[in-house]
C-alpha cells in the first residue's frame, strides 16, 4: 500500500517535471516570440517615405519634381541628450528650440516617432553622422520636398505642408504621422492619394549605443517604398507663363480651355505666390507674409472668385431667351419703356444687341421671359417664370459645381424663387422690378471666371461641355476619371447658337472691342463685360473663342479695377490667343503696353470675394 502510493506520488511529480520540460522546450525552440521581443530591443524600424508624384506639363515639361533631403526623428522615450548645448550646437538649433520641440514631441506620443528637425541637406546629413551615436532615440528618415520650375502655377498646382493636429486626428486610414506632409490646396491636394505613393519600411540593427549593424533578417522583412503616381496636366506651360507674365500688376485671372476636351490650358491668378518658398524651413513666415496681404494671393481666383458677370452674361439670355420661344433673330427692341441705360443707337435685332451691348435690349428680352405665358398677380408670373429660366441657366453651371479637379471650387449664386423668397422674407414680397438687373449680369448673379470661361467654350462647341479639368492623365496608363470625358448638354439646340456667335463676331470686329483686342489674321469671337463695383473702378470682363470654326481655345480674362471690358481684359485675351494658336505674337507695341500695364492702385478694395448684397434702392 505505502508503495503504491509512493509510486503515484514519483508519477505525478514526473508528469509535472515533464510538462515544465516541454513547456521550457516550446518557447526556447519552437516559439520565437520571446526571441523578437528581445530582437526589438535592437532593431530600429525605419518609415520610408516614397517619392511624392512629378506633375508635368500637356507636352512632357516637368512642372514640379522632388529634391531628396533628411528628416530628424525623435522618440521620447528612448532619447537621451546628456550635454543640451552639444546636441544644438551639431544640429544649429537654439535650446529653445529643443525645449519646444522635445515637449510637444512628448505631448503626442512618448513611443511613436516625432519630427524633431526637417529638411536637412546632403551635406548638412553628412556632417551630424559621426554625432549620432551620443543621441540615442534620434534618427533620420529620407524625405523630400517639392521642387518647381515654374512659379506661374502655384495657385492651381496648391501646396504641400506639415499636416495640421487636427487633419492627423481626423485621418481615416491611420497613413500620416505627426510631421508628416500632405496636399494643401489645388491638385496637390485634390490628388492627395494618387501623388503621395505607398509607405515602405525598413529593420536595422542595432548595438547599445544606437550604431546600425545591417538589415534585420538580411531585409527579408523589408518592403520597399512605391513613390506616388505622376500627373499629366493639360496646361501649357509657355502659354502659362506668358498669360501670367500679362497679369504682373494686376488683380484677376486668366482661363484658357480648349473647348473639345475641357482641358485647362493656362489658369492664372493674380497676384500669385512663390510655391518654392512655401518649403522647408521657409515655410512659416511666407505663409504668413501671403495670408495677411490683403490682396490675397492665396486664393485662387479662377474657381473661387467671386464676380458679377456683367454684360458677358447677355449671351445666355440669348440663347435661354429663344430655346424658352420668346426671342428669336428677328426680334427688335428700341430703347423706349426700359429702366437701364444704354449708348446712344436705335432699335436694334439680337445679333445687333450682342455687338453693341444694347442693356435694355436684354432688359426687354428677359421681361418677356419672365412674364410670358404665365399667370396670377405679380409675384405668381414672376415666380412662375424666373423658375422656368434658372432651370435652363442653371445647365451652364450657374449656381453649382462644374467639378474641376482643384478641390476649392465655389458655387457662385443663380438666383431662384427660393433665393428670393429668402432674401425678401417670404413669398409675395418681391416681384419683376425687384429683380431686373440680373437681366444685363448685374444685382444679384455671381459666377467665378471659370464658370465664363466654360460659358465661351460651351458656345464654342454648340451646346454642350467636358467639365473642366487640369490633370488629363494620372500615372504610367495616364488614365483619367469618365467623369472628364463625358460630354454636357445644356438644353439649348444648335441652332440658337448661330446668332450668338455672330453678334460676338461683330462685337470684335466693329463693336465693343478697341484696336488692341482685334488680332488681324484670326477669327476671335468674343463678348466685353464691365461687371459693377462698390469699391473703386468697375471689373474687366472678356470671353472669347478662336478661330470661330472648329475652335482651339475658349478664354475668360477678369481684371479687377480696370473699368470697361474692351479696354482691358479684351486685349489680354487676344494676346493669349494669338500666343496660343500661332506660337508667338506679332503686335509687339499691344504687348510691350499691357505687360507693362498697372491696374493695382485702387485694386486693394476692388476685389471681389465677399458675399454681394442686394440692392436695396432697385424698385
Amino acid at each position: 500500500m505505502f508503495t503504491q502510493r509512493r509510486n503515484l506520488i514519483f508519477l505525478f511529480f514526473g508528469i509535472i517535471g515533464l510538462l515544465f520540460i516541454g513547456k521550457l522546450f516550446f518557447l526556447q525552440v519552437v516559439d520565437d516570440t520571446y526571441e523578437k521581443a528581445a530582437d526589438n530591443n535592437a532593431i530600429r524600424k525605419i518609415i520610408q517615405i516614397p517619392f511624392r508624384g512629378e506633375v508635368y506639363d500637356r507636352f512632357g515639361k516637368l512642372i514640379v519634381y522632388n529634391t531628396p533631403v533628411y528628416d530628424l526623428y525623435m522618440i521620447p522615450l528612448k532619447a537621451v541628450v546628456k550635454d543640451t548645448n552639444h546636441f544644438c550646437q551639431v544640429f544649429r538649433v537654439t535650446r529653445e528650440y529643443f525645449i519646444k520641440t522635445t515637449q510637444r514631441a512628448r505631448a503626442y506620443s512618448r513611443v511613436k516617432p516625432s519630427l524633431f528637425l526637417k529638411h536637412l541637406s546632403k551635406e548638412d546629413f553628412a556632417s551630424v553622422q559621426d554625432a549620432m551615436v551620443d543621441f540615442p532615440g534620434f534618427f533620420f528618415e529620407t524625405n523630400a520636398f517639392r521642387t518647381y520650375q515654374s512659379r506661374s502655377f502655384s495657385n492651381a498646382l496648391g501646396y504641400v505642408a506639415e499636416i495640421s493636429p487636427t487633419a492627423l486626428v481626423d485621418q481615416k486610414d491611420d497613413y500620416y504621422r505627426q510631421g508628416d506632409y500632405v496636399g494643401i490646396s489645388g491638385i496637390e491636394s485634390f490628388y492627395e492619394e494618387t501623388l503621395r505613393g505607398q509607405r515602405g519600411v525598413k529593420y536595422r540593427m542595432v548595438n547599445s549605443n544606437g550604431v546600425e549593424k545591417g538589415d534585420y533578417k538580411n531585409g527579408s522583412l523589408n518592403i520597399n517604398p512605391i513613390s506616388g503616381n505622376n500627373l499629366y496636366t493639360s496646361i501649357d506651360l509657355e502659354i502659362q507663363e506668358y498669360a501670367d507674365s500679362l497679369m504682373q500688376h494686376k488683380v484677376g485671372s486668366v482661363v484658357a480651355i480648349e473647348p473639345s476636351t475641357g482641358e485647362i490650358l493656362a489658369m492664372v491668378s493674380a497676384p500669385s505666390y512663390d510655391a518654392s518658398l512655401l518649403t522647408g524651413n521657409n515655410f512659416s513666415n511666407y505663409y504668413q507674409q501671403l495670408a495677411l496681404d490683403p490682396m490675397k494671393p492665396l486664393l485662387n481666383r479662377p474657381p473661387s472668385a467671386y464676380y458679377r458677370p456683367g454684360s458677358t452674361f447677355k449671351l445666355v439670355q440669348a440663347l435661354v431667351g429663344q430655346q424658352l420661344g420668346f426671342i428669336g433673330p428677328g426680334t427688335v427692341y428700341s430703347h423706349a419703356g426700359a429702366p437701364v441705360k444704354c449708348h446712344v443707337h436705335g432699335p436694334v435685332d439680337l445679333r445687333g444687341a450682342i455687338r453693341v451691348s444694347c442693356n435694355p435690349y436684354f432688359y426687354h428680352a428677359f421681361r418677356k421671359m419672365i412674364y410670358d405665358n404665365t399667370s396670377g398677380d405679380t409675384y405668381e408670373r414672376s415666380a412662375t417664370g424666373l423658375q422656368r429660366w434658372a432651370d435652363l441657366v442653371a445647365n451652364f453651371g450657374f449656381g453649382r459645381k462644374l467639378g474641376v479637379d482643384l478641390g476649392n471650387e465655389k458655387k457662385g449664386i443663380l438666383p431662384n424663387v427660393d433665393y428670393y423668397n429668402a432674401v425678401y422674407k417670404g413669398e409675395k414680397s418681391w416681384k419683376f422690378s425687384n429683380i431686373y438687373s440680373i437681366s444685363i449680369g448685374e444685382g444679384e448673379i455671381v459666377v467665378s471666371p471659370l464658370k465664363m470661361a466654360n460659358l465661351a467654350a460651351i458656345i464654342a462647341n454648340r451646346g454642350w461641355y467636358i467639365p473642366p479639368h487640369v490633370v488629363k492623365g494620372v500615372g504610367l496608363a495616364k488614365s483619367i476619371d469618365p467623369f472628364y470625358k463625358t460630354p454636357v448638354k445644356v438644353g439649348v439646340e444648335a441652332k440658337y447658337f448661330n446668332v450668338v456667335i455672330d453678334g460676338m463676331q461683330d462685337a470684335v470686329a466693329n463693336g465693343t472691342v478697341g484696336p488692341d483686342g482685334k488680332i488681324p489674321d484670326i477669327l476671335m469671337v468674343g463678348k466685353t463685360g464691365t461687371s459693377q463695383n462698390q469699391k473703386g473702378k468697375d471689373h474687366s470682363i472678356f470671353i472669347a473663342f478662336a478661330p470661330r470654326d472648329n475652335p482651339k481655345i475658349a478664354i475668360a480674362v477678369f481684371v479687377e479695377n480696370a473699368g470697361f471690358g474692351g479696354s482691358a481684359a479684351a486685349p489680354i485675351a487676344s494676346l493669349v490667343v494669338e500666343k496660343y494658336l500661332k506660337r508667338k505674337v506679332d503686335r509687339k507695341a499691344v504687348e510691350t503696353k499691357f505687360l507693362n500695364m498697372n491696374y493695382l492702385p485702387n485694386a486693394y478694395g476692388g476685389i471681389a470675394r465677399k458675399k454681394l448684397a442686394i440692392d436695396s434702392t432697385k424698385k
